[in-house]
């Protein structure tokens, strides 16, 4: 069983009279253990595939399966975390009534209820507002709220949409901290995003989604790993051979592989220190390539 698989999900709407198609035959799945991200720009049909999949949607045609489990059956969310792109929370609720009520719904009670609660306030930064009403805390303090509802489950699987808004820098890096944990402990972990090194670095696959259709699915290791062409960067007085200016005494150039040792070499013997290498066909530059043919 695979815990997500979408099967040509179609769904339109209307907008002035006119039919709107919002997903045109996407499909998908995320196997066990394996985290997928969701990529796409706004619009794209991100958020929309993930309701239908939640049963807040219903598609006009296709197959969506949770847990092995059709999107309109309760059971198929039993053991999985979710938060939507905009949550809504009770806002009369505190944080922790909210977190608390959620770990019950899963059968979690007493003592581990308690413990979980106060744990995941904590891990999310919000353990100093826990007894605040919702409706008195910032949007990122809902979302880390939400967040903490998520984790507190402990579950199977956990499909975050657009996690990281409304956080500030501080609160990213912990959200992204704590999926990372997540995903290396064996969980499942599917998740849309427009941060792009995100998606690189927590990611074992990407689905990429352009204008309600799926235009790539691949391996992150397969696509950084294919690429022979690497940008690399370092910091120095001056500019070696084949550099030019990136930023103040910040020099960038092209190398290939086999030619890296050489250029590190290269780099030391000037006095400069490296910055970094990366694949010069980033996950980004991919993503603008398929956005732009598509228009």
């Amino acid at each position: 069983m695979k815990p997500i698989e979408v099967q040509e999900l179609h769904k339109s709407f209307k907008s002035k009279g006119k039919a709107i198609k919002a997903l045109d035959g996407v499909s998908f799945f995320v196997e066990s253990g394996q985290s997928v991200g969701f990529i796409g720009q706004n619009g794209a049909g991100k958020s929309t595939s993930i309701k239908i999949l939640f049963g807040a949607l219903r598609a006009d045609g296709g197959q969506a399966l949770l847990m092995g489990r059709t999107a309109d059956d309760p059971l198929s969310r039993k053991g999985v975390g979710y938060v939507p792109e905009n949550p809504y929370l009770y806002d009369q609720l505190t944080p922790r009534e909210v977190v608390s009520s959620g770990l019950r719904l899963h059968g979690i009670k007493g003592q581990e209820n308690h413990r979980r609660t106060g744990h995941w306030l904590e891990c999310l930064g919000i353990a100093y507002a826990a007894d605040k009403r919702i409706r008195n805390l910032s949007k990122g303090m809902t979302q880390r709220t939400a967040l903490a509802h998520a984790f507190a489950i402990e579950p199977k699987l956990l499909v975050l949409d657009e996690p990281m808004s409304g956080l500030d820098p501080v609160g990213r890096r912990q959200v992204a901290d704590l999926m990372q944990e997540y995903r290396q402990g064996g969980g499942t972990l599917f998740f849309s995003t427009h941060i792009l090194h995100d998606v690189e670095r927590l990611a074992d696959r990407f689905v990429m989604i352009h204008k309600g259709r799926i235009r790539a699915q691949q391996s992150i290791a397969d696509m950084l790993a294919s690429q022979n062409t690497l940008v690399v960067r370092y910091y120095g007085a001056r500019a070696l051979p084949g550099f030019t200016e990136d930023a103040g005494m910040i020099w960038k150039g092209i190398c290939e592989r086999a030619q890296l040792p050489t250029a590190l070499a290269a780099i030391t013997a000037a006095g400069g220190t490296l910055l970094n290498a990366y694949p010069q066909n980033s996950l980004e530059e991919l993503f603008d390539d398929i956005v732009s043919e598509a228009v």
